[in-house]
């Protein structure tokens, strides 16, 4: 089975996600950060507000538009109100990201076998398969600049900018920028391009080097160009953002210069080998290629100081990071493949065990998981059973494996292990929702007007289905024209509608509680709805 993937490479990578997550991931609740893109897209189709992007009918200019454009492409083939539908070009972004480390790899000049273990290492990292719903727009600002990275390493190696990667690289650095504006620019373009000139250093003449710099330009300028006719067509409110978005940098979720330190962490399954593969002098002397680890070591590090640097710190901005990182953990566990059978150090040995051990472990005891999940029935308990079955057998060849030393088995074992956690696993997700979930969906069967007193959770505006409109604004409260109307309101501050009760009948209706499961719960996805009727 190994001999077929690695005979396949780029097949077998794209396969992997659509397999793990592609008929799967609309089982997971979608998150405030997906709600805001999905109701964008969906007001894109709706509203024809493709350039001047809207949530819930006012202006939404925080993030560009090109992921929210490919959401709504899908939508409108697929359905807009199809989860997995609106999920799956993000997906693909995962399945790009594992391939384009793979070519990259290979073009490092390591080995076909040891490329794809660089690829299937992405594509199992925690936080790359958790951006895609977490913050969707970082899978594609990231996903459109490795683009533009491997073009831009292919005219460093060749010395050349030919006209096709020329193109390519601009267009893909426009796309970068088009998807969540200067980010990837300072996370990852620059940490790689320093990190090239470290370990290969810069070759050719000035006149190819303003040539690189004019191409990168003209990608940045190109990706602009929405900005530019946002501030031109809506300057007042454009500003009001952009300064909003400013003061974030240096005054919202400041931590201290060490808050990514335990970066490594971020890479979920891999974080043992991510750690040891950071230890320099350790792996230096130990590694095929001693030029490609300099070079994938110092694009990690550089990344996670200029991340540092930023008052502003939260951990899905890591992302990024683990990309060059899985890299650097493939360089580890392709030692630990030559070499496994031929070590007899306990400081060696010992944290290969514990790590797929541990694994194997977890596998063969995700049984009892059982017990806390609360009662199983039906298509539930036949799919737990199936997964408790699958995940045994797998955590006991993990183990033989391990015990023989075959590195190799164990790790494309531990592949499968993956891919069944997201195909098995992730539809447990959908049982039975806690006992006060209400969707706000099923107020869409009349006719009778719904809106909101000063505005309630994109998750709860995507799922009501349309535009829930807001009466409360900075200059007062506007009267509705309708005689009937229904009012959703925070349960955080029912008092405010008191102010309405002067004009109209008050009922009180329901409670809707978007939280699908008690774990986790959110306040915000709770609110009270009231039928208004005019006195």
């Amino acid at each position: 089975m190994i001999k077929i993937i690695e005979k396949h490479p780029k097949l077998s990578l794209l396969l992997f996600v659509i397999v793990m997550l592609g008929f799967t991931i609309d089982a997971i609740p979608v998150t405030i950060m997906e709600a805001r893109n999905f109701i964008s897209a969906r007001e894109m189709l709706t509203d024809n507000n493709w350039i001047l992007t809207t949530m819930n009918g006012e202006a939404r200019y925080e993030k560009p538009p090109l992921p929210t454009w490919i959401t709504a492409g899908f939508g409108y083939v697929f359905g807009i109100t199809s989860v997995l539908a609106l999920r799956w070009p993000a997906l693909l972004f995962v399945a790009l990201i594992g391939i384009l480390v793979y070519v990259l790899s290979k073009k490092l000049e390591l080995k076909k076998s040891h490329s794809l273990i660089n690829g299937f290492i992405a594509l199992t990292s925690f936080y790359i398969i958790g951006i895609t719903i977490e913050a969707p727009w970082d899978i594609y600002t990231h996903g459109f600049m490795l683009m533009a990275i491997y073009q831009l390493f292919m005219m460093f190696k060749t010395e050349k900018t030919t006209l096709i990667r020329s193109l390519l690289f601009v267009l893909c650095l426009a796309g970068s920028v088009l998807s969540k504006g200067p980010v990837s620019l300072y996370v990852l373009f620059l940490p790689f391009v320093i990190a090239y000139g470290i370990a290969f250093k810069f070759k050719g003449g000035i006149l190819y080097f303003l040539k690189i710099f004019s191409l990168l330009v003209f990608g940045i300028v190109l990706g602009a160009w929405w900005y530019l006719h946002v501030r031109v067509a809506d300057p007042e409110t454009f500003t009001a953002i952009a300064e909003r978005e400013t003061s974030n940098w240096h005054s919202y979720h400041v931590r201290p210069f060490y808050y990514y330190w335990s970066f490594f962490v971020q890479s979920g399954l891999w974080t043992i080998p991510a750690f040891i593969s950071l230890i320099y002098p350790y792996l230096k002397t130990r590694v095929s290629n001693l030029k490609a680890y300099r070079f994938t070591f110092f694009w990690t590090i550089i990344a996670v100081i200029l991340l540092s640097v930023i008052p502003e710190k939260k951990s899905r901005y890591l992302m990024p990071v683990l990309i060059p990182l899985a890299f650097n953990t493939g360089f580890y566990i392709e030692y630990l493949i030559r070499e496994f059978k031929n070590l007899k150090d306990r400081k060696e040995t010992i944290p290969v065990y514990f790590q797929f051990g541990l694994i194997s472990c977890i596998a063969i005891l995700f049984w009892i998981s059982g017990f806390y999940l609360g009662p199983l029935s039906g298509i539930y308990l036949a799919r737990f059973i199936v997964l408790s079955i699958v995940l045994a057998v797998l955590g006991f060849f993990i183990f033989k494996h391990l015990k023989a030393k075959n590195i190799k088995s164990t790790f494309y074992l531990v592949i499968v292990f993956m891919l069944s956690i997201g195909l098995l696993g992730l539809p447990l997700a959908k049982m039975q929702p806690q006992e006060n979930y209400k969707p706000l969906s099923e107020l869409t069967s009349d006719n009778i007007t719904l809106y909101t007193l000063d505005g309630v959770s994109p998750e709860a505006i995507y799922n009501y289905g349309n535009k829930i409109p807001r009466i409360k604004t900075k200059e007062g409260i506007i009267l509705p024209k309708e005689k009937q109307f229904r009012l959703l309101t925070s349960t955080s501050q029912p008092e405010a509608i008191d102010e309405l009760a002067k004009l109209y009948t008050i009922e009180f209706s329901a409670t809707y509680d978007l939280n699908f499961s008690d774990n986790d719960y959110k306040s915000r996805l709770v609110n009270k709805l009231y039928i208004l009727t005019r006195k």
